[in-house]
């Protein structure tokens, strides 16, 4: 037995080959009800022979598969286009062949209806499955996903002839499953025959028994009932372990932003703590700075106790400026004291607020916990998910998108966004590979962008503070006293697949920080 970790069993050509014949005592069965659970599954009741089932063909990226099911599952809200295709040409035809297109994972089902023949096709492979609803002249009528020529050689869309997937793993040979030539190898050669359907929990299910390659195995009286108790524990768990993923990158992303603010707020109090010498410093240059020539960057003094002392001055300034400027740090260090220890203390307990959060979800294991937990962090703006403002779109540039400039120290032009939706166009659409994308940390803020004329080396950080600060300002932390603003080229982001607008995320980041006064 191998001492490796076990694989997750695949449905592969196989397994698909057992389902195939499962449906193959349906045929000649009328179509009596469609349904369309999701937008990536359909669900067909069958009735032949006094029996009905209900046959799911499922196109998920990763969960892609086909079999019975014993639950019969709910539409969704609204009636989607695919469903409508197929319930107006299939629902009261019979299912008259069933087939495994060259042994692969491509199953073939023929109906006759009174509207005509058609084929429903389901491709099961991997992030490239689909269903296809096929006329008798081999032309897609309608489709789970449409292809377009920018994405694949094979384009699915209407009206156009379908056509096989360019390549064919293991055409004709069900031997070509890395899986199946696995577990032959492991029965000394001999083909494995689905005549024993076993599931294995938490790594599939299979029509012979994989007890050969290690794997703990439970006898199930046929593939799809395997199948369905498989996919009806492994989904959920998939479920959790993608939002459980979700939620610990992003509050441990803000965990470090809490800790880096926490960093430089104790600056802060260690800065507030020298405002008595700034005084005194202060005092000591108009006692002695009268008799010192321009030009020198040290006065010589004696402090109060009758100790020389060199006091760092500006020798651009008179002594009477110097002394002012001393007078002046040490004001607003002053009267910076109070509100940097509150903040400390704010940020402090927010930060052990989001470890322990951190600790709670890292061992959870249900869903709805989960969800709880997503909301608790989205109550407490943890995370936050920017909705999308609804606004008529004037006859300015950008496409009537709320995006507004402004012109930087060096001569460079800002943009930002006004809302989720500029703030995707002007990252998504106008900004160029070598800006500069500017982002609060931990925050919902504009998306900012210096236009670097594609020669970012040249930004002095005199115009990325003025940028940082126009995020600073355009955030919800602007008036929480200092403020962690990223900053990286724009073709270090990007904008996840189905995250809500306004959401990106980056990497090769650089963090610079802002006092909100200065903002």
């Amino acid at each position: 037995m191998s001492t490796q970790p076990l694989a997750r069993i695949p449905f592969d050509s196989f397994t698909l080959g057992a389902v195939c014949t499962e449906i193959s005592e349906f045929v000649g069965g009328k179509v009596q009800d469609i349904r369309q659970p999701s937008a990536d599954s359909v669900c067909i009741g069958i009735y032949a022979g006094g029996r009905e089932a209900m046959l799911l063909l499922c196109c998920h990226a990763e969960f892609a598969r086909v079999h019975f099911i014993t639950k019969r599952p709910p539409n969704q809200a609204s009636p989607p286009s695919f469903l409508t295709a197929l319930r107006s040409r299939l629902e009261g035809g019979r299912l008259v062949g069933v087939e495994q297109v060259l042994g692969d994972r491509i199953l073939d089902l023929n109906f006759a209806s009174p509207f005509g023949d058609f084929r429903l096709i389901a491709e099961i492979m991997g992030k490239h499955s689909n269903l296809m609803l096929v006329d008798a002249q081999q032309k897609v009528v309608a489709a789970a996903k449409w292809v377009s020529s920018s994405k694949t050689s094979r384009t699915i869309q209407p009206n156009a002839p379908y056509r096989l997937p360019p390549v064919m793993a293991g055409k004709g040979d069900v031997k070509q499953s890395p899986f199946y030539r696995k577990l032959a190898e492991s029965l000394e050669g001999s083909a494995p025959s689905p005549t024993s359907p076993v599931i294995s929990h938490g790594y599939g299910a299979y029509p012979c028994s994989v007890a050969s390659l290690g794997y703990a195995e439970n006898v199930r009286a046929s593939i799809s009932v395997a199948l369905e108790q498989h996919y009806d524990a492994a989904i959920p768990l998939a479920e959790v372990q993608a939002l459980r993923g979700g939620l610990l990158t992003q509050l441990r992303r803000l965990l470090e932003g809490r800790n880096v603010a926490l960093g430089n707020l104790r600056d802060a109090a260690a800065a507030g703590g020298k405002a008595p010498e700034w005084q005194r410093l202060g005092e000591l240059i108009l006692a002695y700075g009268y008799s010192a020539p321009l030009g020198n960057d040290r006065l010589d003094a004696w402090d109060y106790d009758g100790s020389e002392i060199k006091i760092p001055i500006d020798p651009d300034l008179d002594f009477k400026s110097n002394a002012e400027a001393y007078f002046l740090k040490a004001k607003k260090a002053k009267g910076r004291i109070g509100f940097v220890r509150e903040q400390i203390e704010r940020v402090g307990a927010d930060a052990a607020e989001i470890q322990a959060a951190l600790l709670q979800i890292e061992s959870e294991t249900t869903l709805n916990r989960l969800r709880g937990w997503q909301e608790t962090a989205r109550s407490k703006r943890w995370v936050h998910q920017q909705e999308p403002v609804a606004r008529k779109k004037e006859d300015r540039p950008y496409e009537g998108h709320r995006i507004r400039e402004a012109l930087a120290p060096g001569g460079y032009v800002v943009l930002y966004g006004e809302n989720a939706e500029s703030n995707d166009y002007l990252t998504l659409r106008v900004a160029k590979p070598n800006d500069i994308w500017l982002h609060v940390r931990g925050a919902t803020s504009a998306h900012v962008v210096i236009a670097t004329r594609n020669q970012p080396d040249r930004v002095q950080p005199e115009t990325i503070r003025y940028a940082a600060k126009l995020a600073v300002m355009n955030s919800t932390s602007k008036h929480a006293g200092y403020v962690p603003v990223d900053y990286v080229l724009r073709k270090y982001v990007r904008k996840p697949h189905g995250a809500a607008k306004g959401s990106a995320t980056y990497a090769n980041e650089k963090t610079i920080h802002i006092e909100s006064d200065q903002a």
